[in-house]
């Protein structure tokens, strides 16, 4: 016999299962459907952040970075440490029980808001009265309705046309994840997050990475003396990164994988590695969802079409995160998620896309919110600049890391912050100081006038911010 909801959520990523708790604590009778499996065939909600991406890869780049501080760096603080090894099986293993966690975390979730949860593929039967029929493929198959409906099934890993993963030698970020010996020699194709953060993790434990990349730019979408000081501190810890090539055939064999491809100049170059990682960004994730049977448009990309409000163009039917139009961050997706929800619910949910960080779990860290200074000179916007080095800072120095510096946009007559870009030690964290102050329309000189703690990371974003104003008060 067929259910019956206020909402169902199809997907339970951090879209999906955020969107299905807010709706529920609205006073809503919500489900949410999720077909993430574990390794025991179980339920493991959280989609692609918790089982392949965000969570994981930050568990393995926390192990890999333990690995690289014993190795390289407890001898300057005065601990000989010897015969320091690697159990990678041991640290997949970590990460998986991490994973593990957050999955069950989720179903406490839900439990506890009493969200219905189904273990499963949504799909949509038919529109019915007040609602859509949604099926659900798992175990065993049942119909159940919905008066409101938000698609939240996020996206996959884009495959080079002709190279399909294997996940054994030719590896998505699932595969990545989840290598069971360090590569002698790594391959790289793109050098985005996904290929940084990974090529970070297996080169800390000993791989020979080489990181191949179409465009002639480096991190092209982030500020420009940011995108430099990293690529500089990246080929010091001898990641191997090549612009401006143009991938040709690849070969796939037991051995290994060979890459074919020319480089900036025209020169044909092959590249032998024994595992090659693809990273060269995502679809969204559409299939299955039957969407032509209720006339559901989605655009050129494969993605669903949505108003600023993240409804489609069915009514009763709303979309967010990585299946629809923006960046593809979990956190954007989240964001939407809340205020869909409330938006059901007749109130005024808000997501400000100008004040959405981006960060890159690297060594150092790369964390940015708003616009870049390339952006504000295309646009004919008048700025002021402030930068400071944290090899200036006393805490970087106690850490004894010093890489990179914090970078401040403002608008050059009102001091609004138009952008503020950070390379660096724990910029991940630093980088939620200007979030707030963009959000409340906070000038540079707002920040430089907060007393921020001593020693902390957090002085060279208020030195940076009286460096907008060629003040500082660093003697």
């Amino acid at each position: 016999m067929s259910k019956h909801f206020d909402v169902i959520v199809i997907g339970g990523g951090p879209g999906g299962y955020i969107a299905a708790i807010r709706a529920a604590q609205l006073g809503f009778n919500v489900a949410c459907i999720d077909e993430w499996k574990n390794a025991a065939g179980g339920p493991a909600p959280g989609g692609t952040c918790t089982n392949v991406g965000c969570i994981p890869s930050k568990a393995l780049l926390q192990s890999s970075e333990h690995f690289n501080h014993a190795n390289h760096h407890f001898a300057e603080h005065g601990i000989e440490v010897k015969g320091v090894s690697m159990d990678v099986a041991k640290m997949i293993a970590r990460k998986n029980t991490v994973v593990k966690q957050n999955n069950d975390g989720i179903l406490y979730l839900f439990k506890k808001n009493k969200v219905a949860f189904f273990h499963g593929r949504g799909s949509f039967v038919k529109a019915a009265e007040g609602g859509y029929e949604i099926k659900v493929a798992g175990a065993t198959e049942e119909t159940i309705t919905g008066k409101q409906i938000i698609i939240a099934t996020g996206s996959n890993a884009r495959a080079l046309p002709g190279t399909p993963f294997d996940e054994v030698n030719i590896l998505s970020n699932d595969g990545a994840l989840n290598i069971g010996a360090v590569p002698k020699k790594l391959g790289l194709i793109g050098s985005g997050v996904i290929g940084l953060e990974m090529g970070s993790v297996w080169k800390r434990l000993g791989a020979e990475v080489t990181i191949l990349e179409g465009l002639p730019v480096f991190l092209g979408a982030v500020d420009e003396g940011v995108a430099k000081e990293a690529h500089k501190a990246f080929t010091k810890q001898g990641l191997k990164i090549e612009l401006g090539v143009k991938v040709g055939e690849i070969k796939n064999s037991k051995k290994g994988v060979s890459v074919a491809y020319t480089n900036a100049k025209g020169e044909a170059q092959t590249l032998d590695v024994d595992k090659l990682i693809i990273s060269i960004g995502r679809v969204p994730n559409t299939i299955g969802l039957n969407t032509e049977v209720v006339g559901l448009a989605l655009d050129e990309r494969g993605a669903i079409v949505v108003d600023a409000d993240c409804k489609t163009n069915l009514p009763g039917v709303w979309a967010v995160g990585d299946v629809v139009r923006g960046p593809m961050l979990a956190h954007k997706a989240e964001e939407e998620g809340v205020a869909v929800a409330e938006r059901i619910a007749g109130q005024h949910g808000h997501v400000n896309f100008n004040t959405i960080p981006w960060v890159i779990y690297t060594s150092p860290e790369i964390a940015w919110v708003g616009r870049t200074e390339q952006q504000l000179k295309a646009d004919g916007v008048a700025y002021k600049a402030g930068q400071f080095p944290f090899l200036a800072n006393g805490r970087a120095r106690a850490l004894g890391d010093t890489t990179g510096f914090v970078k401040f946009l403002a608008d050059a007559t009102t001091d609004e912050i138009l952008g503020v870009h950070i390379v660096g030690p724990q910029a991940s964290e630093l980088i939620s100081e200007a979030v707030v102050a963009m959000e409340f329309k906070a000038s540079a000189e707002d920040i430089a006038r907060i007393c921020h703690a001593h020693p902390s990371l957090s002085e060279a974003t208020k030195e940076a911010a009286l460096a907008v104003d060629k003040r500082t008060l660093n003697f």
